[in-house]
């Protein structure tokens, strides 16, 4: 990549302060290329533009009802990840969870960064509208994002509380919470959104957002429901590790079974993988070491809008899952083993008539038939 101008090398040198390589950051970039969808080839230009960052993009993390997962995600992302990335190319001027200001100091910063502008708004947590129900410095929840969002260049809802209100807004939802796009409606301000659902959210699919924002200066390709189709492209269900039983009809049908010891599908225990768009299975959690499914739980839908819902019941079976392989019958989980069985026989059977036809059967005396 050539000399390190003086940016580049201040960036580096704090990147050996906190006992990071540059071959591992290089690395990291490389990784990071592979999550937007970019080959190997771009991880210089993705490493030139983080070093370059030297005036970090200022950022307001508002919490407002949630149980700071996210947040928590977020800091106890090992390297290669993004926290570290993030801290030091990010000017995180207010996170009422890891700040040290508090009371009227950190209502000072809010109103400092709210003058300023020019910051990305992330919001965690939905937005109660019921009067008295979420109050930030004894302020409502809601104008204190009316505030926040009227001055910032972009908002990003991290987590599914954000994106759709998740857990605090389920059934029968007494605060009347709402997500950050129905928020934005409310209070009739237009700016760009992107949507990170899942409980927590996934803290490299917000270094993907910051890095694609850094490199190519915009915001990335977004789905129906405002998420980064780079992320949501696809079924957990489609990339699953477990995927080859679910195809064979093996399936967990109760838990400390052996057939739960021998990992088969979760299918019958509720897994909501078929229905459910995230790249759970590629990257996972924890520095890429697990993530649902892998642990040995159902997928619960928690990346979908309005799952606590839509998928009440976490443990109860998914209604006309396509079996892949026969004709995409519809099926509901008890057909599924029995449909495998009888393709299994007529493969069996299939195999048997060519063999015969071919000459190739023998008799017990080792002659042909």
């Amino acid at each position: 990549m050539g000399k390190p101008d003086g940016a580049s090398k201040q960036f580096i040198d704090a990147l050996e302060f906190r006992g990071i390589k540059r071959r591992d950051f290089l690395k990291f970039c490389g990784a990071t290329a592979a999550l937007l969808g970019l080959s190997e080839l771009h991880a210089p230009k993705i490493a030139a533009a983080l070093e370059k960052a030297s005036k970090r993009q200022p950022v307001v993390w508002i919490n407002f009802a949630s149980d700071t997962g996210c947040t928590e995600a977020l800091i106890k992302a090992t390297y290669p990840g993004p926290a570290e990335l993030i801290l030091d190319i990010l000017s995180l001027d207010y996170n009422e969870t890891i700040m040290a200001a508090a009371g009227k100091q950190a209502e000072d910063i809010l109103a400092k960064s709210k003058r300023a502008g020019g910051y990305i708004l992330i919001v965690e947590g939905g937005i109660p509208t019921k009067k008295g129900h979420g109050m930030i410095g004894n302020r409502e929840m809601l104008d204190v994002f009316k505030d926040m969002a009227g001055s910032a260049v972009a908002v990003l809802a991290v987590g599914s509380c954000a994106t759709t209100g998740g857990v605090p807004a389920a059934n029968p939802n007494p605060s009347q919470i709402i997500g950050v796009s129905e928020g934005l409606k409310r209070v009739n301000i237009d700016k760009p959104l992107v949507n990170l659902d899942m409980c927590p959210m996934n803290p490299e699919y917000l270094g993907g957002v910051v890095v694609n924002f850094l490199l190519l200066g915009k915001l990335p390709d977004l789905d129906q429901h405002g998420r980064p189709k780079m992320f949501y492209g696809q079924t957990i269900h489609d990339n699953c590790e477990r995927r080859a039983h679910f195809d064979a009809g093996r399936f967990v049908e109760k838990f400390g079974s052996q057939e739960e010891a021998m990992n088969y599908c979760l299918y019958k225990m509720g897994c909501k993988g078929p229905m459910t768009y995230s790249s759970c299975p590629k990257i996972q959690y924890n520095n890429r070491t697990s993530w649902c499914i892998k642990a040995g739980g159902p997928c619960i839908g928690c990346a979908e809008p309005g799952w606590t819902d839509k998928f009440a019941g976490f443990y109860e079976k998914l209604p006309g899952v396509k079996i892949p392989g026969l004709g995409g019958v519809e099926a509901g989980a008890d057909t599924i083993g029995a449909a495998a069985a009888v393709a299994t026989a007529a493969g069996i059977a299939a195999h048997a008539a060519m063999t015969k036809s071919t000459g190739r059967t023998k008799d017990k005396d080792g002659g042909k038939k």
